[in-house]
This record gives C-alpha cells, sequence and structure tokens, in this order.
C-alpha cells in the first residue's frame, strides 16, 4: 500500500488541473451513514423503503412522513468536514485543482473550504418555500414538527434531487467541463452504479483516472491508479 500512496502523492504533486468526485463514503469519517453499507440507510428498518420515502411523488404524496424520514436520517448538522474534505479543499486554494463533484449533499466541502463545488443532488442546507421561493435555513426544518412552512403558508422543500427528479442543468454542465478540462480526475468514495452522475466520468479525457474505494467498481478495470482501502489508511498521509 505504500507503493500506491506514494503513485498517488506523485499524481497529485503533478497535477495542474486535478478534479475530485466524490460520494457517500468520503463522509463516513464525519459521522455520516452512506446509503449502500452494511449500515447504511438502505439496511435500516423503517415504514416505507427510504427509495420510496426520498421520492418526489412520495413527498407530495406525505410530506409529512418524508419530513419524519428526512429529520432522522438525512440531517446531520454536527458533522464536521474530515481529512479528505481539508485535503481536497487545500489544493484548490493552492491553485491545482479545478474543483469537486460530489453526489453528497451535507455540505460538507463548502464547509472544509472548497469554493468550487458542483452538487449534483444539491444540498440539505438550502430549503425554499414551494409557493414564494423564500429560503429557510436547515436548522429551521431539523426543529420543526410536522410539515414545515414558511410564513405565506407554503411548504418548504429541501434543494435536494430527489428520485424521479432531474439534475439541475447549470451544476450538471458545470461538472461536465471541469471533468472535460481536468488532467487529473480522483474519484473517491462511490460505487459508481448511480446513473446519471456516475456517467459523468466518461466525459475525462486527462492522463490519469484514480479510484479510491474500498470496494469494487464497474470502472477499476479503467483506473491508471486503483486504491482498494478505507480513507483513514490513505488520506492523511497525503499533503498539498
Amino acid at each position: 500500500m505504500s507503493d500506491k500512496i506514494e503513485q498517488l502523492q506523485s499524481i497529485l504533486d503533478n497535477g495542474k488541473r486535478i478534479v475530485f468526485f466524490t460520494c457517500a463514503g468520503i463522509s463516513t469519517d464525519s459521522g455520516i451513514p452512506d446509503f449502500r453499507s452494511q449500515d447504511g440507510l438502505y439496511n435500516q428498518e423503517y415504514r416505507y423503503p427510504p427509495e420510496m420515502i426520498i421520492s418526489h411523488s412520495f413527498f407530495e404524496r406525505d410530506p409529512e412522513e418524508f419530513y419524519r424520514f428526512y429529520r432522522n436520517k438525512m440531517l446531520f448538522l454536527d458533522a464536521k468536514p474530515n481529512y479528505t474534505h481539508k485535503l481536497i479543499a487545500d489544493l484548490e486554494k493552492a491553485g491545482r485543482s479545478l474543483g469537486v463533484v460530489t453526489q453528497n449533499i451535507d455540505g460538507l466541502h463548502t464547509a472544509a473550504g472548497s469554493k468550487k463545488v458542483y452538487e449534483l443532488h444539491g444540498s440539505v442546507l438550502r430549503n425554499y418555500c414551494l409557493k414564494c421561493g423564500k429560503f429557510h435555513s436547515v436548522e429551521k426544518i431539523k426543529h420543526s414538527t410536522g410539515i414545515p412552512r414558511c410564513e405565506c403558508g407554503g411548504i418548504i422543500k429541501p434543494d435536494v434531487v430527489l428520485y424521479e427528479e432531474g439534475l439541475d442543468s447549470n451544476v450538471l454542465n458545470g461538472a461536465v467541463n471541469a471533468i472535460a478540462s481536468a488532467d487529473v480526475l480522483v474519484v473517491l468514495g462511490t460505487s459508481l452504479v448511480v446513473y446519471p452522475a456516475a456517467g459523468l466520468i466518461r466525459y475525462f479525457r486527462g492522463s490519469k483516472l484514480v479510484l479510491i474505494n474500498r470496494d469494487v467498481t464497474p470502472y477499476d478495470s479503467s483506473a491508471d491508479l486503483l486504491v482498494q482501502d478505507t480513507f483513514a489508511n490513505v488520506i492523511p498521509k497525503l499533503h498539498v
């Protein structure tokens, strides 16, 4: 493993236009469970399957039940950025990264200091009234009961992409352009099975594709460097 870490450090040192692609796996060390691990949300018992609850049609049909699940299982307001978030932010500050494309909705990349963050699935930190468009804080959502409503009476919806909803075209185009412009693409903590996000890797035309993930992915054979280990065993050994 030490050889792979040395290779990874060399790739980062020589990268001029690095882009990071992240998913739930990088936030588990901040105390946020991922969806598909053994202890993830998909394996916890609930009244309805999580995939159903966090869908657009379910939100419209039963917003109270949606929010009962959402408050308990999707909001982790005490979570802090970990060493992976910080390394990504530091490389951007050093002028060697074009930014980060993420499927995460926890806002930890921004909290770590990253400025160029393409949040494919939105963010729990942003919430809007469906009637008047007024912004509402995540704290209001977390500490509300029943269906959170705006002063105008409208239902508040998190600015997250639910199942059955499409990705924001501006965010998607920004992510595609960043990946297509990168000379190094580092993919971290994702199974690469959720589309259309996983398909963005196909836009990469740079020289080094790095995959860091504990489990296998469909793109392992395409990687110039494959690191199958926990982030705790890898990222803290790297430097900017």
